[in-house]
């Protein structure tokens, strides 16, 4: 029997090692490539589809701006961009914020000089009583962060028994504040100084009077470097802030 030469037997082993390598490298190419077509036109799709939701947002965006425009008067609209729209509205709502705490204090005035024989009928005696034992503003300060002329309700601790109402919402960087005291000597002043060292910038102040009471209705914006981050931080600050005023008022008393 003849034996192959050692370099054969090597030859015909390395081809048979190869047979699945090549097998292998036929089959990665018989893959198929992905239709470009295809893509393209899902791209395309997608593309019309983005576009079409962007311009039907925009439609609503314009037809909410008309609704919001016609209710406000031309004088708090100076442009018709959407900036100016807006601006104007937050204008026209804290106008009439005020009004219609100013009107409450003219009813109140009102109900507290009608005489027993003018309120004829027991009911009308009644609901002028229930409105006269409630203190003034009482209506606009819903969820007060501290209490004090008004009678206490389910949001508010006895602990946080206060010289003032006060309350405050905030939204990011925006605070709104209904502060409800009695009326004092330089007090409006001494607020305004007191919130700017606070990093409260002060971006809308409504002041109504109702002897002896006074509510500011304040909208500010929260600077950087202010280190107040709650409702109930800004609350007490504010409360400690008004604390110190009617101590100075006491003192030159």
């Amino acid at each position: 029997m003849v034996t192959p030469p050692q370099c054969c037997r090597s030859t015909a082993t390395e081809a048979m090692e190869r047979r699945p390598n090549l097998a292998v490298q036929g089959r990665k190419k018989r893959r198929r490539k992905p239709r470009v077509c295809k893509n393209k036109e899902e791209a395309e799709t997608q593309r019309m589809t983005h576009i079409a939701v962007e311009r039907n947002r925009r439609k609503q965006m314009n037809e909410h701006l008309a609704v919001l425009r016609s209710l406000m008067p031309e004088s708090y609209v100076q442009r018709g961009d959407q900036a100016s729209i807006v601006g104007g509205a937050i204008e026209f709502v804290k106008e009439l914020e005020h009004l219609l705490q100013t009107l409450e204090a003219e009813k109140f005035r009102v109900l507290q000089q009608v005489t027993p024989a003018a309120a004829a009928n027991e009911e009308t005696t009644n609901t002028n009583s229930k409105m006269l034992s409630s203190p003034p503003f009482a209506q606009f300060l819903m969820q007060p962060q501290y209490t004090w002329s008004q009678i206490p309700n389910k949001y508010t601790s006895k602990t946080k028994a206060s010289i003032a109402d006060i309350e405050v919402t905030l939204i990011e960087t925006h605070a709104n504040l209904r502060i409800l005291l009695r009326k004092g000597p330089t007090q409006l002043s001494k607020l305004v100084a007191g919130f700017q060292s606070l990093f409260l910038s002060i971006l809308h102040l409504n002041v109504t009077t109702l002897d002896p009471f006074v509510l500011y209705s304040i909208s500010a914006k929260v600077d950087e470097g202010c280190q107040l981050s709650s409702v109930d931080d800004i609350a007490r600050a504010v409360h400690h802030m008004i604390r110190i005023i009617e101590q100075d008022a006491t003192a030159l008393c």
